[in-house]
């Protein structure tokens, strides 16, 4: 069984109602975790590069790794030599660790192995991610820019830039835990430096981000790899009319086999809980029938895949202003160091 995230998340009654006052107090803990940041008494690490949080304030996926994709791939071609730092959730590290793009998911955690792959980054784990930073900084020196994936409430790590990433349909009721989905208060996203958003938001959500701008996200994919054999690879087309099964533990799995099914795919769901541990069983039957599964999915499956598993890789379309933003912080920062 796929663990979803609570129905009663979706509407302000009921055990939300229930729930409502235990949101209040972690609300209020929060804000006071954040004020002792903000006014120094609780220290922050300054690192000797700039550093871009990208993050979001509700609980569930919502596009980051995608969206850190593109954000190397543009800070390269502005000349920029990033690196990456992640908590590596779903990994065994106790302390800190470089990953590479051949390390073991279940070691590192399966968003880290993936972006190296992805990005060819330097990319570094920790639950402390200043450690992490200073470990890829010292094993990497020609890192001129830390990017930190899923960093915005670990405020020990000071930032320059933030970017919140927000679906609005993991934003739920708008409630903080536990009564709803929310790690911060919408307003929130009003402190940060730019929001993306995959897909529309709502009114309340534009509002609550003030005049900080917003740009859309979207992600396409047209072509599939056969895990056994990386090289090969065909159209999602070349399944049209068939049935095939789509597996997928991340946030939103349902966001994947509907992406499939607006393709013309005839889905059966798998749906599994976010960074789950496949192993070779869950992917033991119907062998004559393809299967195909997110990215973040197949760098979990890949030692042993069967022959009929296929990846879906995605870009990330991100609006236009969103690059144009970033750089002028940065090389706003740069005039002012």
């Amino acid at each position: 069984m796929a663990a979803r995230a609570p129905a009663f998340w979706l509407q302000r009654k009921g055990l939300a109602r229930l729930l409502f006052p235990l949101s209040l107090l972690f609300g209020a803990l929060a804000a006071l975790r954040r004020v002792l940041f903000s006014a120094g008494w609780l220290a922050t690490v300054r690192l000797p590069v700039p550093v871009i949080v990208v993050g979001n304030i509700a609980v569930g996926g919502s596009g980051k790794t995608p969206t850190v994709e593109w954000l190397v791939s543009m800070l390269r071609s502005a000349g920029w030599s990033p690196g990456i730092v992640s908590r590596g959730y779903g990994g065994t590290v106790d302390g800190v660790a470089l990953v590479m793009a051949v390390s073991d998911p279940a070691q590192f955690g399966d968003e880290p192995v993936l972006l190296a792959r992805l990005t060819g980054c330097p990319v570094a784990v920790g639950r402390d991610r200043p450690a992490a930073a200073r470990a890829l900084l010292a094993a990497h020196p020609e890192c001129d820019l830390i990017v930190a994936d899923d960093g915005m409430q670990h405020y020990r790590l000071a930032r320059d830039i933030e970017i919140a990433v927000v679906d609005q349909a993991t934003l739920g009721n708008g409630w903080l835990l536990p009564a709803g989905p929310l790690r911060e208060p919408l307003s929130r996203l009003a402190r940060v430096d730019l929001v993306i958003a995959h897909g529309p938001l709502s009114a309340s959500s534009r509002r609550a981000a003030g005049a900080v701008p917003v740009v859309g996200m979207a992600l396409s994919g047209g072509t599939l790899r056969r895990l056994r054999n990386p090289a090969e690879s065909l159209p999602v087309s070349a399944f049209s009319g068939q049935r095939i099964h789509a597996l997928a533990g991340i946030g939103r799995p349902e966001r994947f086999f509907d992406q499939l099914r607006a393709m013309g795919l005839d889905v059966v769901e798998h749906p599994f809980p976010d960074h789950h541990r496949y192993t070779a069983a869950d992917l033991d039957f119907a062998p004559g029938e393809a299967k195909l599964m997110t990215s973040k999915d197949a760098v979990k499956c890949a030692s042993f895949a069967p022959d009929n598993a296929w990846e879906f890789p995605v870009q990330a379309t991100i609006g236009s202003g969103a690059a144009d933003r970033i750089l002028e912080k940065l090389n706003n920062g740069r005039q002012t160091a």
